[in-house]
């Protein structure tokens, strides 16, 4: 089946033989896929028709393990580690990530998952380190989860007290994303809803964000755009029902809560990048049981980002995802607010307030608008849950968000629903 320009691998899902593949060496894609040994086990979301997997299915996931090529400092970390794209990378520590149990095993290989993982075995941060600027004289070990991580802010995974950790850098001249992240927190910790707690370093004067790792040795993260494609979508279905009818459909317990809660703090933050690649459910790798949504995470392109002093303001113009283009429109679709008590954000703009204290980045003009904004924010939603009641309104396919693009503006992937 190979040949000189090929290599032959098992598609491995921890100790599972999933499938026999080919990569291409110059294009590190998918050239070929060979016997099938484990249908369930092919990744969520790639068909599986008569016994074969789709291949073009296959190759999108597997480019998607890559570091996108819009991920800020990517060209000047490619010349520092003299490669060409970044799917060459994948390969290099056959294709283990932090987020799933899925790699590849090269043919006739008896490499076993227990002894190479990332979540139980050491790693080298040469490729983070690269990632954030900091070139090296020494030969660069290429063994890394920094290969397969996502996103298009700088990012690198470390090991913080034992514990695998994911640091993550900020954009523009206020690099606020980081202090975004943990504002998220301290909400949704008040609200009690389900999330991935954040905390705020600094290195070199700049601020990052850390958190640690939810997926575990037993777990991954199947996002939802690929619980999407578990089924096709009927142009009449908006986008929310149909990721609501995929979830029951496979038997994902509590999705229509957790996208309550989820529709809830997006609005409250003004989040502009909710997109199909950063929520998502949890199963178990081996079982192939669903767990459940998985708590909020990277909610950093939130509280007006990107936007200048003056359009700091709690009913400016947004962007929105996943489901509508419009925040108004958007928590509409929240099914119930029962569980919602904004009386526990009372305060919370002291806690902004201490959050962008002595940033080098975010001045105090800055934070000041950002607590009005945000305060305003949570008394338009008080308007809203008060007003509920007296108002009916249903889902409009045709209001729905058409693309499932990253803020990073990725049009090149053109995910587009009506394909």
């Amino acid at each position: 089946m190979a040949d000189s320009w090929n290599k032959s691998y098992t598609l491995m899902h921890k100790n599972k033989p999933v499938a026999e593949i080919e990569l291409d060496e110059a294009t590190v894609s998918i050239s070929a896929i060979g016997q099938v040994y484990a249908k369930q086990h092919v990744p969520v979301g790639i068909p599986v028709k008569k016994g074969k997997i789709d291949r073009a299915g296959l190759n999108e996931w597997w480019r998607g393990r890559a570091i996108p090529a819009s991920r800020d400092g990517i060209k000047e970390a490619l010349l520092e580690l003299n490669l060409s794209a970044t799917q060459k990378l994948l390969d290099k520590s056959y294709g283990l990530s932090l987020s799933d149990q899925y790699w590849i095993r090269p043919s006739a290989s008896e490499l076993k998952w227990n002894n190479i993982n990332f979540f139980g075995n050491p790693f080298s941060e040469d490729v983070g380190n690269v990632l954030f600027g900091k070139g090296s004289s020494d030969a660069v070990s290429l063994v890394s989860p920094d290969n397969t991580s996502d996103g298009w802010l700088k990012k690198k995974w470390a090991v913080i007290n034992g514990k695998r950790c994911l640091i993550k850098g900020g954009s523009g001249a206020t690099r606020q994303e980081p202090y975004n992240e943990v504002i998220a927190s301290k909400i949704m910790e008040r609200l009690g809803i389900p999330h991935v707690p954040y905390t705020l370093i600094e290195q070199e004067d700049y601020p990052y964000s850390v958190c640690q790792n939810f997926i575990t040795p037993q777990t991954e993260l199947i996002t939802a755009w690929y619980v999407m494609h578990t089924q096709q979508k009927p142009n009449h279905v908006s986008v929310y029902q149909h990721y609501v009818s995929c979830c029951e459909e496979l038997g994902i317990p509590g999705i229509v809560k957790a996208l309550d809660q989820m529709m809830v703090v997006d609005y409250l933050i003004a989040n502009e990048d909710r997109h199909q690649n950063n929520f998502g459910v949890i199963r178990h790798a081996e079982t192939l049981e669903w767990i459940g949504p998985a708590p909020i995470y990277d909610s950093g392109s939130s509280l007006w980002f990107s936007k200048p002093l003056g359009l700091i303001r709690a009913d400016g113009k947004l962007t929105c995802k996943p489901f509508k283009p419009d925040h108004n429109e958007q928590i509409k679709l929240v099914t119930s607010f029962d569980w919602l008590d904004l009386s526990a954000l009372d305060g919370i703009e002291e806690e902004v307030q201490d959050i962008f204290r002595d940033s080098l980045f975010v001045d105090e003009a800055r934070c000041h608008a950002i607590c009005q904004a945000l305060r305003g924010r949570i008394e338009r939603l008080q308007e809203i849950v008060y007003s509920r009641h007296s108002q009916s309104w249903v889902d409009d396919h045709s209001t729905d968000v058409k693309e499932n693009i990253a803020y990073s503006g990725l049009q090149e992937e053109e995910d587009e629903w009506e394909r």
